[in-house]
């Protein structure tokens, strides 16, 4: 992930040819300047507005922002402050989403602006989501120029919360739909139900982070509440290719009793969930020590008694190719090549065994 500076402006003009028009660099303090009325709010009294996008259902006075700090009140008009606003973008391979079972071992371009729903103690990104950051403006011909370069599959909105950035990540969508390319968003899925289902169409992949299966460690680490994400996993597991990513710390989120009931439930909505189990490393306001590999090693035993697929992520050495979970032949090699070997029809080649995985 980079992180907008001056020098990119540059690289954005050579993609396009040179026919970058208008970009501008901005400090928060310039974001509001070219604002985009929200979707999924509702008008109160005295200027108030309560926006309805996520759980947290916010009451905003007049002036006044969200607790993702995108959304704001002017005049009793809900706006958006982020609408086009991008802070970071990269050409990443597939699997760095994580994406193990959509198109292995090709690139995506990835994006993503600023702000969050959730307030998460050890949050990875918390430069771009919490503090002032330089902002880049796109057209969406920009846009998607870049997610048809350097071999991309197409655009992965990133880095940040993309489900506060609704309205151009619907906008984007739908035109990268219709040049054939693929939009992956990889999300918290703190979302309520109805803005969901308006997106979806247009998602052909998400990974969403289901931090804990414990209410508790939502509330006091997260600011938020564990329902709505396992909703949001259960409705986009229906429409779209969805995979997990859970991030273990010690002591925390890590017990065998957790981790097992974290299998099971997901289980529950669909075995053939791809469930990824990410190494924490100190980062933000939590500085506990790294999480111990053999933690992370135990957790994939037992999830995988539950699941087909588990994997750890943020550790070098790992095996993480694909295997049949019934005859355990090596359906993808992720140690050079990063390629399918084994599957045919979507279906293992020795034992015929049906494989989610989109390739």
């Amino acid at each position: 992930m980079r992180n907008i500076q001056l020098r990119d402006l540059e690289l954005i003009d050579t993609i396009n040819n040179g026919q970058l028009a208008e970009n501008y660099l901005s400090s928060v303090e310039g974001r509001c300047s070219s604002m985009k009325e929200a979707k999924y709010y509702k008008k109160g009294k005295d200027k108030e507005v309560y926006c309805v996008l996520c759980p947290h259902y916010c009451k905003i006075n007049d002036g006044k922002i969200g607790k993702c700090r995108v959304r704001k009140n002017v005049d009793g008009t809900l706006y958006t402050l982020n609408y086009g606003k991008i802070t970071s973008y990269a050409y990443d391979p597939i699997e760095k989403k994580p994406l193990y079972h959509f198109y292995p071992g090709s690139n995506i371009f990835s994006v993503g602006s600023f702000g969050c729903n959730l307030a998460c103690d050890f949050c990875q990104n918390w430069e771009i989501v919490y503090e002032q950051s330089l902002t880049i403006d796109m057209s969406d011909e920009e846009i998607i120029s870049l997610a048809k370069a350097k071999d991309s599959i197409g655009i992965a909105f990133t880095y940040n919360e993309p489900s506060i950035w609704l309205e151009y990540v619907l906008n984007i969508s739908k035109k990268i739909k219709e040049e054939g390319l693929k939009n992956i968003l990889v999300t918290n899925g703190y979302i309520n139900q109805e803005p969901l289902e308006e997106l979806l169409p247009y998602i052909d992949a998400m990974n969403i982070d289901l931090k804990s299966i414990n209410n508790f460690y939502y509330k006091h680490y997260c600011k938020g509440t564990i329902e709505p994400v396992l909703r949001t996993i259960e409705l986009a597991a229906r429409n779209t290719h969805v995979e997990i990513t859970t991030m273990l710390i010690d002591n925390e989120n890590s017990s065998l009793e957790e981790i097992e009931t974290l299998a099971k439930r997901i289980g529950e909505i669909n075995r053939s969930i791809p469930l990824h189990f990410s190494r924490y490393y100190p980062a933000y306001k939590m500085k506990n020590p790294p999480t111990k590999i053999e933690v992370l090693i135990e957790a994939r035993n037992i999830a995988k008694e539950y699941l087909d697929y588990v994997y750890i992520g943020n550790v070098w050495g790992i095996d993480n190719n694909t295997y049949c979970p019934k005859c355990h032949e090596k359906l993808v090699d992720r140690t050079l090549k990063r390629e399918v070997l084994s599957i045919e029809d979507g279906k293992c080649k020795k034992c015929q065994y049906k494989i989610n995985l989109i390739y």
